[in-house]
């Protein structure tokens, strides 16, 4: 898992590498709705409200990493087509801008009850005790967004044939 964890590039890009055609990402629900004390302090925003977008990126059919995008009201008001991306993932469409910048990651051994863990295991039979996570700051042109992703236990265990 520390591979995929800590390593560097797209992890979009880096699982493509590993699974090839077997590769998806599949946007799984997108919503507005209030960000909570913690995400409002990690953005540096005052704003209340914000879009979520939730991803899932697999490999054969096996979901490896459930994402989750938080851009803020005042982000989301000059980037409205952020709400258009579709399928995308979000990462891999800020990869080819330019004005991106990205912090350092944050890692976690998230509770299984959650946030960020209850939405990746919804609608799974897995029933882990925590998830690895990690999170990041993105500004695009000095307007912040956050990026969290949750790695699912089938991370990694790249299927026969990939």
């Amino acid at each position: 898992m520390r591979p995929w964890l800590i390593g560097k590039g797209s992890l979009s890009e880096r699982m493509k590498n590993a699974c090839g055609e077997k590769f998806a990402a599949h946007l799984v629900g997108q919503w507005t709705g209030l960000l909570d004390a913690d995400q409002q302090a990690c953005l540096k925003v005052g704003d209340s409200a914000g879009l979520f977008r939730d991803e899932e990126l697999a490999c054969a059919g096996q979901v490896w990493v459930f994402a989750q995008t938080v851009v803020p009201d005042s982000t989301l008001c000059v980037h409205p087509w952020l709400g258009e991306l579709g399928d995308s993932p979000v990462a891999e469409i800020l990869a080819d801008l330019s004005g991106v910048e990205r912090s350092s990651y944050e890692y976690a051994w998230v509770a299984a009850g959650s946030a960020l863990a209850s939405r990746a295991l919804h609608d799974t039979d897995l029933s882990p005790a925590g998830l690895w996570a990690r999170r990041s700051r993105i500004l695009l042109r000095g307007l912040p967004m956050l990026l969290q992703e949750a790695f699912l236990p089938a991370m990694g265990r790249i299927p026969s044939g990939a």
